[in-house]
């Protein structure tokens, strides 16, 4: 208590200190005039991604390994996208080590999974998009998103039981979750293919 009321009268009398300084040091300059108490504007030119199809894979890419190409998570997942081994078996990558290397390679693997994913889930992404589900505004690209996360199975599963059959990963990331973080991305580029390829 006693600690407490010290730090509060020492911050109050350097607040006061400060004013006061601050204060005479006008007051001994020449005059200011307003434009010159304004603040400067300063261009960042801070670059701005519209919610397309290259937003959509630098947000997931982000999301799963602050888009570092060299990652291998904890549970031995990979790359920028992280893919499981069976994933990238499933598009005949074998050598692990040389995916880590190849960031071409893994953009091509992440597009050939949306591709696939989005054949698997086609039917389930013309009922669903627009609905909302446990408060949820259901759209493609969150459906994607969620896919790449939990499996097209899952996601199905999830849609077709109104959110009531759920799945989270190792580290708690869950169908809901990636849903409602990628939405409204403007994936129409991504062309249904069950026959994608890297």
């Amino acid at each position: 208590m006693i600690k407490r009321f010290l730090l509060i009268i020492i911050v109050f009398v350097l607040f006061v200190n400060a004013t006061v300084v601050n204060t005479t040091s006008v007051n001994t300059t020449t005059e200011i005039t307003k434009t010159e108490m304004l603040p400067v504007y300063v261009d960042y030119n801070i670059p701005y991604l519209e919610k397309n199809y290259v937003a959509f894979k630098e947000a997931v890419a982000f999301k799963e390994s602050q888009g570092k190409y060299h990652v291998v998570n904890t549970l031995g997942y990979l790359g920028k996208y992280q893919f499981g081994r069976t994933t990238l078996e499933r598009f005949k990558i074998y050598d692990t080590s040389a995916f880590l290397q190849n960031p071409e390679q893994q953009e091509k693997a992440f597009m050939a999974l949306c591709k696939v994913n989005k054949w698997i889930l086609r039917k389930d992404i013309k009922r669903s998009v627009g609905k909302t589900i446990n408060g949820i505004l259901i759209t493609e690209s969150g459906i994607l998103a969620a896919a790449h996360l939990s499996g097209a199975g899952n996601v199905k599963k999830f849609l077709r039981s109104n959110g009531a059959i759920r799945f989270s990963d190792a580290y708690g990331a869950t169908i809901h979750s990636y849903m409602k973080r990628f939405a409204n991305y403007d994936v129409s580029n991504i062309k249904a293919d069950r026959l994608a390829t890297v």
